[in-house]
């Protein structure tokens, strides 16, 4: 029998549900223009492989000027050469630790410095460990807090003052499937991309009421895209829950940004696993070996694997 909470909570994840329609509605029929990127300087976490690379590229013909973060030195260089091949004609690269928070500061002072206020940020660094509970360490934990949560903390910090002084700007967060409901080795994970979700819907609230409507906020939440970050993980129910194609996948985050989605989710059956949290015990791990999820995550992350 439902108690008071659960029923709050089941309203909540109602109207959420009913947005998401809403929206998804309203950018299909609506004839209003997409985002226009020219001129626009857009800095991207994570930039020197995988999405971070690809959404950098599809970015490149739009006459953006583009500002990659990333510690992988080669491969943010391939990532801006790549990019001005694509029609780039302003890239500017950074190694930025985005897990450590004065580096983040100090790269942030020198962008404004050197190429002037970020207006779009695409906050797309993040790391899956892949352990059990019990088998993450203390480390664990606060490295994948510190690289999935804080760096998105810090660099929000840094780069939205000067959106909310001139009321423009855009922040795209990358959170995940995993943070709208818990998965298999997934606790720490997990955990930090609903403080992702959190934070955002929090920092979404308070630009609104503050009349700060010129500044825009995506929340991107993918199941698994075939990434480094997946270490070829295969979905039992591919038709359900496909793993992406990086190309697609950056290309549904490049169209959401362009039509300023607040929540770009997928694939859709994620919405159905969110209600998971009113099931009964019995149908929750009905429901999870029908996806058979704890499987895949054993093949792509577990101990035979690594070894």
């Amino acid at each position: 029998m439902f108690n008071f909470r659960c029923i709050q909570k089941l309203l909540q994840y109602i109207k959420f549900f009913i947005f998401l329609i809403i929206e998804n509605a309203f950018c299909l029929f609506s004839l209003h223009k997409k985002k226009y990127f020219a001129g626009e300087i857009v800095l991207i976490t994570g930039s020197a492989n995988g999405i971070g690379r690809l959404v950098a590229l599809k970015l490149a013909p739009l006459g953006v000027t583009l500002v990659l973060w990333d510690i992988d030195d080669e491969g943010n260089k391939e990532t801006s050469r790549l990019a001005q091949q694509n029609g780039a004609n302003r890239v500017f690269v950074y190694h930025c630790d985005c897990s450590r928070r004065e580096e983040v500061y100090e790269q942030a002072d020198k962008v404004r410095k050197e190429v002037g206020d970020v207006t779009i940020l695409i906050n797309n660094a993040g790391i899956l460990i892949g352990k059990k509970f019990c088998d993450l360490t203390d480390e664990d934990f606060e490295k994948t807090f510190r690289i999935n949560f804080f760096a998105q903390v810090w660099t929000c910090k840094a780069f939205l003052p000067a959106m909310v002084a001139c009321n423009r700007g855009h922040l795209i967060n990358t959170a995940s499937g995993g943070g709208i409901m818990g998965l298999y080795r997934q606790s720490d994970y997990g955990a930090s991309k609903a403080a992702i979700i959190a934070m955002m819907e929090a920092i979404n609230s308070e630009l609104h009421h503050g009349g700060k409507h010129g500044i825009k906020t995506t929340i991107i939440c993918p199941y698994f895209i075939s990434t480094r970050l997946s270490k070829g993980f295969k979905s039992a129910r591919p038709c359900l829950f496909p793993v992406y194609d990086p190309e697609y996948a950056a290309s549904r985050i490049v169209d959401a940004i362009k039509k300023e989605k607040f929540y770009l989710i997928m694939p859709p059956a994620v919405y159905l696993l969110g209600l998971k949290i009113f099931l009964p015990r019995k149908a929750v791990l009905f429901l999870e070996s029908y996806v058979k999820f704890p499987e895949s995550m054993e093949e792509a992350f577990g101990q035979k694997k690594k070894d």
